[in-house]
């Protein structure tokens, strides 16, 4: 591949060309383009996420491009879609409307209290509602022209669309969703579409996704207990506690992979939510949480998916809040969650389709 004026050199300084790892291919010859989605409006405790694509841009240029995982994937191509910097200027009117909400809540009143709050609310919920159409149709687009679609974030409301175009293309469907929260919740502070709500609405609104994977959960209440039994074999949780303690019995990571991985059926979209690592990988994300994986334990899980012979059919990764001290670090280790990403679900798809 060439750039503009010279021949590309994976192994020199990186390109600060506005793409995800500097990387020169356009979209129209790319196997796998990258969508990015700046929005955080029902962020409910750290904010920033809808910086997290242009700060996983710069940062990504800093990696290198061997990867031991999927050796030399990212030349069949990784591309960055146009942003739509509506969605960020959306984010931007909408934000303030979400936080008096929130504020409201949490000094204990309540959204029946003020029709100003409920006006509010109803904005954010069409607005929420508008995102997950424009990010629909935006993946569809891309799922139509038989690309390999990964969506960055953003908080984690916005990849629903992005699921549901997926489970339309693919038919039936798993998620493994790596995370630190269950996110089951309904409609959490009165936003339908919150990032705390996203598995909720998954489940409910596409019904191609025939079970939830969740790993490393550790922060989720009596309620998302409760509405995870009800549906049965469909949701699966692996809390990141009683991994651990098993480990700390004798149990190995990967024994425990291999039974998470049998979960999960022949197609997987991954939703992979900065914060179910460890919190030092990811101290700006929006809501930390002590406990959860290493890098190298999530790759490994990854990689296991891959070698057992499933498709990674689509991936998202989001919460990634380029904020406080470790502005640069949250950024720096949300781009190389991606880059292995990318490599694995290239590793996942033979070229042409051959399996």
């Amino acid at each position: 591949m060439k750039n503009e004026k010279n021949e590309y050199n994976p192994s020199d300084v990186g390109h600060n060309n506005g793409n995800y790892f500097g990387m020169p291919f356009r979209t129209d010859e790319a196997e796998l383009v990258l969508v990015s989605i700046p929005w955080g409006v029902t962020a409910s405790y750290g904010g920033g996420q809808s910086y997290g694509p242009d700060a996983i841009i710069g940062a990504s240029v800093q990696l290198d491009f061997y990867d031991p995982v999927s050796p030399e994937q990212w030349r069949r191509g990784i591309a960055t879609a146009p942003v739509d910097y509506s969605i960020q200027d959306m984010d931007a009117l909408l934000r303030g409307d979400a936080k008096r909400v929130i504020k409201y809540l949490e000094e204990g009143g309540t959204i029946f209290d003020s029709s100003m709050l409920s006006t509010r609310r109803a904005r954010v919920n069409s607005g929420s509602a508008e995102l997950n159409e424009k990010v629909y149709e935006q993946c569809s687009e891309w799922l139509a022209k038989g690309k390999l679609v990964g969506l960055v974030g953003g908080d984690h409301s916005t990849p629903l669309g992005f699921i549901r175009a997926v489970a339309e293309k693919e038919g039936p469907i798993g998620v493994l969703h790596i995370d630190a929260h269950a996110d089951l919740r309904e409609a959490y502070e009165g936003f339908r579409y919150s990032h705390a709500s996203i598995m909720y609405n998954v489940l409910k609104d596409v019904e191609q996704v025939e079970r939830l994977v969740q790993v490393g959960i550790r922060d989720y209440c009596d309620d998302e207990v409760e509405l995870a039994k009800s549906y049965g074999d469909r949701v699966v949780q692996f809390d990141d506690y009683l991994l651990a303690a098993e480990r700390f019995e004798g149990t190995t990571w990967a024994e425990q992979c291999a039974r998470i991985v049998e979960k999960l059926p022949e197609k997987v979209y991954v939703s992979f939510d900065i914060d179910g690592l460890a919190p030092e990988l990811c101290p700006g994300t929006g809501t930390p949480v002590a406990g959860g994986l290493s890098f190298h334990q999530a790759v490994y899980l990854l990689d296991r998916v891959v070698r057992s012979g499933r498709r990674i059919v689509g991936f998202d990764v989001v919460e990634v809040a380029p904020q406080g001290e470790e502005e640069e670090w949250n950024a720096n280790v949300g781009a190389r969650v991606l880059f292995r990403l990318c490599g694995l679900a290239l590793r996942s798809n033979p070229k042409g389709g051959d399996k």
